[in-house]
Parts: C-alpha cells; sequence; structure tokens
C-alpha cells in the first residue's frame, strides 16, 4: 500500500447502525445519530428532498456514511451536495467540504485531483469560513502526498503545502497543517532545516494531547540533538521529563538531558 495513503488523517467513516439505536427527530437528533455511528437512523428518519436544507445536508452525510457505500450511493449524496452548495450560508460551504471529501475519500476510486478542485474552489469562494479553513488543510494533505504524481523528483511537494499557511487563519487549524508538513518532511526525507521549524510551531501552538504530543516532544528533541542545537534539545527534553516523568521513554530522554547538558557546559551555554 502506498505508506502516503497510510498516514493521511482524520479519514471520516462510520460504521453500522448499532443495534437497538433510538431513532433521530430533527437536525439536531440527526447529527447526534450521526456522531453515534448510525446513519441508517437518519436515512430512515429523513428525506432526501426534505423541506430544510439542514435536514437534507444531514441526509447527505448519512448517505456517506452508511453501508453499502457504493460509488450510486456516494454520487447520490454529491447531487444533494452540489445543491446545497450553491447558497451563500454556512451550511453551503459545508456541504461543498463533504462533497470533496467524497472524491477524496468515499469512492471506489477517489479522485484526488477532483477532491483538490473543489476545496480551493470553496476557499476562494469562503475564504474565511470554517470549512473553508478546514479544507485548505486536507488540500495541503493531497499537495504533500498525492498532487502532483509521487514520482516526479523534482516536485517541491513540502513548498506546495506551505504556500497555503498564510490562508489558514485558524490556529488550531494552521497548526494542524504545520504539523502535517513536518511529518511529511520525515516521510520524504527531506533536510531537516526544512520541517524541523514547522515542528517546532506546532508545539508552541499547542493543544496537541495524547501519544501525539508526546511523540512531537521527543521529536524536536531528537532532531534538535542531531542538528547540534543544544539549547533546543534541552528545552525539550526537560519538557518531556516534566510531562512524562515515569513513562517508558524517561531513561532514555534523561540520559540524552545529560549529553546535551555536558554539549552546553562545554560550549558555555549551560
Amino acid at each position: 500500500m502506498d505508506p502516503a495513503r497510510r498516514i493521511l488523517p482524520l479519514i471520516l467513516v462510520w460504521p453500522l447502525l448499532a443495534v437497538g439505536a433510538a431513532a433521530p427527530a430533527g437536525p439536531d437528533r440527526a447529527w447526534s445519530a450521526l456522531a453515534d455511528n448510525r446513519p441508517q437512523d437518519v436515512l430512515r428518519q429523513l428525506r432526501r428532498d426534505a423541506d430544510s436544507r439542514a435536514d437534507r445536508l444531514a441526509w447527505a452525510a448519512a448517505r456517506i456514511g452508511a453501508q453499502p457505500a457504493t460509488d450510486a450511493n456516494m454520487r447520490e449524496a454529491e447531487a444533494v451536495l452540489a445543491e446545497l452548495e450553491s447558497g451563500t450560508d454556512e451550511l453551503a460551504a459545508e456541504a461543498a467540504y463533504l462533497r470533496a471529501r467524497i472524491y477524496q475519500l468515499h469512492l471506489n476510486e477517489p479522485d484526488f485531483a477532483q477532491a483538490a478542485q473543489l476545496f480551493a474552489e470553496l476557499a476562494r469562494r469562503r475564504p474565511e469560513s470554517h470549512w473553508a479553513q478546514l479544507g485548505l488543510v486536507k488540500l495541503g494533505l493531497l499537495k504533500l502526498y498525492l498532487l502532483p504524481d509521487l514520482t516526479d523528483p523534482g516536485s517541491d511537494r513540502l513548498a506546495a503545502a506551505e504556500a497555503l499557511l498564510p490562508r489558514i487563519h485558524e490556529p488550531l487549524l494552521r497548526r494542524d497543517l504545520e504539523l502535517q508538513i513536518g511529518q511529511a518532511g520525515i516521510v520524504l526525507h527531506q533536510p531537516q532545516a526544512r520541517f524541523l521549524p514547522h515542528l517546532i510551531a506546532a508545539a508552541q501552538t499547542g493543544g496537541i494531547t495524547g501519544t501525539a504530543r508526546e511523540d512531537l516532544i521527543v521529536q524536536i528533541g531528537v532532531l534538535s540533538e542531531r542538528a547540534g542545537d543544544w539549547a533546543r534539545a534541552r528545552e525539550y527534553f526537560e519538557r518531556y521529563l516534566a510531562e512524562y516523568p515515569t513513562n517508558v521513554r524517561a531513561f532514555t530522554i534523561r540520559k540524552k538531558l545529560g549529553e546535551v547538558s555536558h554539549r552546553l557546559a562545554q560550549e558555555g551555554g549551560a
């Protein structure tokens, strides 16, 4: 399997209806059912041609998530989304985002070029919409891993995604793309100076939790050590030990901290 496909994050997949789940009533209940992985409940309750645009959006989202996930069902959902996205409100932007996601993820043979075009069009029409901002992150992922052809040795894949960063104004979404650019730099064997600043920017923004945060702190510390940036390496090793003093990597990180502290002392930077 293409490694790029394995590491694309945040894939939206709804499993089959849970046995005994209650049917939703209205758009709020419909979205609650979708969040609980019960798209079939929504399809039973709502109609494709419902009077409410919110109901039609929920119906299309449920059609995307329900089994069987056939191309015919995806096209049916796309037709509803295409009609909804002609509006000028946030619901229209969400419909456009979901339509692009169909091409990115949900067809038997994804059409990444079409997905990229739809994300770009949404960002052009509604640049300040949350859904357009989120779409720019998805567009960045496509540019990093899937567009243009990965076999093109001359394409600067990081630069294509970096060009999107000034257009992302939501701090956490910008952080997400910074993180993905940094991780792509590792995967694509780019010079460390090209990608480490993106990892640092993501860490400084904050909000990353769990093992992802732990891994990021270690990554920055180790990469800084390799680059001979002893001060930054010490900063992140100390941060790791302060936050994860009993984790399995603490022994190794404590040893590395001693080594970089010794280097700093030798160079008069302690």
